[in-house]
């Protein structure tokens, strides 16, 4: 006699397995799109002020650029903070597509309060870039880094900034200034890129299976168009 009960159960198994399936990668579309929207909002806010901006030029020589907007930090005895972001690698002439990266961190001390800043990194030389392609760095760890200078005829002159593989920026209530963020930790959020392009965020960046630019998805297109105008 025909099991009607084991039939449709088992169908019934598949369209749930594939619908929490499509669920969850649409719902990692939709927090990568936020993320995004973010980032872009306050590179163009950092950027906005000509006298107060990072210069362009140290950004037509970057060899990547990443923005965590909004990161968290709260300390009650024990620091933490966390947060996500977008990283484009220079490629030829242009930027890659923008993958998504995870930071978090965590201190030490007598300390009390809570505030969320903007981070701008730019990753200056090949053995920073090879730290952030990583499964996970620490800054200031593996990657030298220094406060990036601000202004638009600014000159990255010290010895500390030319020989820095990554330039830090930070933004909190309004104020920007190079910083150096040292101690975070930065690594791939890849069930997002994964989400987003099929692929995890090394083969986003190194060029593996890389994603052409007229195939960026919406939800990261606007930021990798941000990186692309101020490194002109």
């Amino acid at each position: 006699m025909l099991n009607f009960r084991r039939v449709f159960t088992v169908p019934l198994f598949v369209i749930l397995t594939i619908s929490a399936g499509s669920y969850a990668q649409n719902k990692e579309i939709r927090d990568a799109a936020k993320t995004a929207d973010k980032a872009t909002k306050a590179l163009n806010q950092v950027m906005a002020i000509p006298a107060n901006a990072i210069p362009e030029g140290l950004i037509r020589n970057a060899k990547a650029v990443a923005v965590f907007p909004g990161v968290l930090k709260a300390a009650f005895g024990i620091g933490g903070s966390g947060g996500r972001g977008l990283i484009t690698r220079r490629v030829g002439n242009g930027w890659s597509a923008p993958a998504i990266f995870n930071m978090g961190g965590g201190s030490f001390g007598a300390q009390i309060g809570a505030s969320s800043t903007d981070y701008v990194m730019l990753f200056m030389t090949d053995d920073s870039l090879a730290s952030l392609l990583q499964d996970k760095f620490e800054i200031g760890g593996e990657a030298s880094v220094a406060a990036g200078p601000v202004g638009r005829t600014a000159k990255a002159s010290t010895d500390a900034q030319l020989k820095a593989g990554i330039l830090s920026y930070s933004r909190s209530k309004g104020l920007f200034a190079g910083v150096s963020l040292t101690g975070a930790v930065i690594s791939p959020d890849n069930d997002a890129n994964r989400a987003l392009y099929s692929l995890t965020a090394k083969d986003i960046l190194t060029g593996a299976n890389k994603v052409p630019t007229a195939s960026i998805p919406p939800a990261t297109k606007g930021f990798q168009e941000a990186v692309t105008r101020y490194a002109l």
